[in-house]
């Protein structure tokens, strides 16, 4: 069975399915009733021609009976007209008056409890209708029997009958598709106030959490789930607003202790121990400077005319880099565009998201390579390594806040690509993982490129020394 999300789309389709049946149903029902009215038409002119029968039955002087019907009406039930028969039967059932030439009773079907039965014959290929009444004649006991060819019945009444079925469904159908017409501009607008809420409910998140759906003008039957809906929102933004504010307050607290401990490794006379604690000082700052990162996002707003030029902040980017990575006998090489490939984006931002792929890019690739920034002229930017590349069951997971392979490697907190995820989202842009050819990872963001914006520009390779 077919299932329908949208609520409009199943009141429609259940309406329609009611038209269906209603304008079948209907004519069908109409049609019943017609034709149980002219069945009793039938039967109560046939009845009144019973009594108009009996009616040309007298009692002679000596007491027996004789039939005087007048030669018009006698032609009506003739034989040769064929369309009414009667016969006049006492209470044995011998014949005593018959429209037919054989003096037979139209019909063997006996009488009940006095009543009028009603019955059919079939007679070659004539089927008959008629009424076998008892009555009372000067204290005799007689039975009145008359028929009528189906074949013949009243034209008015079999043309009415034959084609009200069609006749009242063409008129039913359109009438019921307009009131399905009526339905869907009365359901429209009845959801126009729903629509407008879930409009602006796409609007609520991170940077919005101030809207609350409008309770004014709901349906009724909306109204508590509106109500609902606005109680658990203003619970998440006090809840958000609270973990934000604990980890920034948490992240700023922990800068001064860090630097106080940086400078009392310093003071350590053991080298070898204090470059071991110093190591991992440094680590712990990154991780507490990302967890700034990771509440400075939930606050950022990207101005309306803010832009970046990609191949600015890629070199930026391997500046900064490139002494840690010659310290540790690798290389950081900037390719692809020569001319500025500007997109819509804070520079700051696209820079740490960047430095974070580079980073991560440093960690994973062995000595003697280089990891590769490439700035493609329609807007992307890419990081490349030639390191164990990244298994397809865990390109989605990389990108999940405090996500590791290997938990038990020193240094990584699992929050630099969740990063890089957050700034994309926050531009509009894309972040994807693929295999580099010849071995390694390939990341890539991948940025709606401004209208008007630079032509691309032939490959170039810097190496940052």
């Amino acid at each position: 069975m077919f299932r329908f999300r949208s609520i409009v789309t199943r009141t429609i389709a259940l309406h329609l399915v009611a038209i269906v049946a209603t304008s079948i149903l209907m004519p069908l029902a109409l049609y019943l009733m017609l034709n149980r009215t002219a069945l009793d038409l039938q039967d109560t002119a046939l009845r009144e021609q019973a009594d108009e029968i009996l009616g040309y039955v007298e009692l002679a002087p000596d007491g027996s009976l004789r039939f005087n019907m007048p030669g018009q009406i006698a032609a009506l039930y003739s034989e040769a007209y064929g369309r009414y028969a009667f016969a006049v039967l006492d209470a044995d059932g011998k014949v005593l008056f018959s429209s037919l030439t054989t003096k037979a009773p139209i019909t063997d079907t006996a009488s009940r409890d006095d009543q009028p039965v009603y019955f059919t014959e079939h007679r070659g290929a004539a089927a008959l209708y008629g009424v076998s009444l008892p009555v009372q004649f000067h204290g005799r006991d007689l039975i009145v029997q008359v028929s009528q060819d189906l074949a013949h019945r009243d034209v008015l009444i079999d043309d009415i009958v034959a084609d009200f079925f069609t006749r009242v469904g063409w008129i039913t159908a359109p009438i019921l598709f307009l009131l399905l017409v009526i339905d869907v501009a009365i359901i429209r607008r009845t959801m126009r106030p729903v629509i407008a809420a879930s409009n602006l409910a796409e609007r609520i998140g991170p940077l919005r959490t101030d809207l609350r759906l409008p309770e004014a003008g709901m349906p009724l039957e909306v109204q508590p789930l509106v109500h609902a809906v606005n109680q658990a929102l203003d619970r998440l933004d006090e809840g958000f607003r609270s973990q934000r504010e604990f980890t920034a307050d948490a992240a700023h607290e922990l800068r001064t202790p860090l630097a106080i401990l940086r400078t009392q490794i310093d003071m350590i006379a053991d080298r070898e121990l204090a470059r071991t604690l110093r190591q991992d000082v440094e680590n712990m700052t990154r991780l507490v400077n990302q967890l700034l990162e990771m509440a400075e996002l939930e606050t950022f707003v990207i101005g309306s005319g803010e832009t970046a030029d990609l191949v600015a902040v890629a070199a930026e980017v391997a500046a900064f880099l490139a002494p840690i990575a010659l310290a540790n006998d690798k290389r950081v090489a900037v390719t692809g565009a020569r001319r500025p490939v500007v997109v819509h984006g804070n520079p700051d931002m696209l820079g740490r998201a960047l430095r974070n792929l580079v980073e991560n890019a440093l960690v994973h690739t062995p000595p003697q390579t280089t990891v590769e920034i490439a700035i493609d002229g329609r807007g992307a930017i890419s990081v490349y390594d030639r390191g164990p590349g990244v298994p397809p069951a865990e390109r989605e997971q990389i990108f999940h806040r405090f996500w590791r392979r290997d938990r038990r490697r020193q240094g990584s907190s699992g929050l630099g690509l969740s990063i890089v995820a957050r700034i994309a989202e926050r531009h509009g842009a894309l972040v994807s993982v693929a295999d580099r050819p010849g071995g390694g990872a390939a990341f890539t963001l991948s940025f709606p490129a401004l209208a008007g914006g630079p032509e691309p520009a032939p490959r170039e390779l810097a190496a940052a020394k």
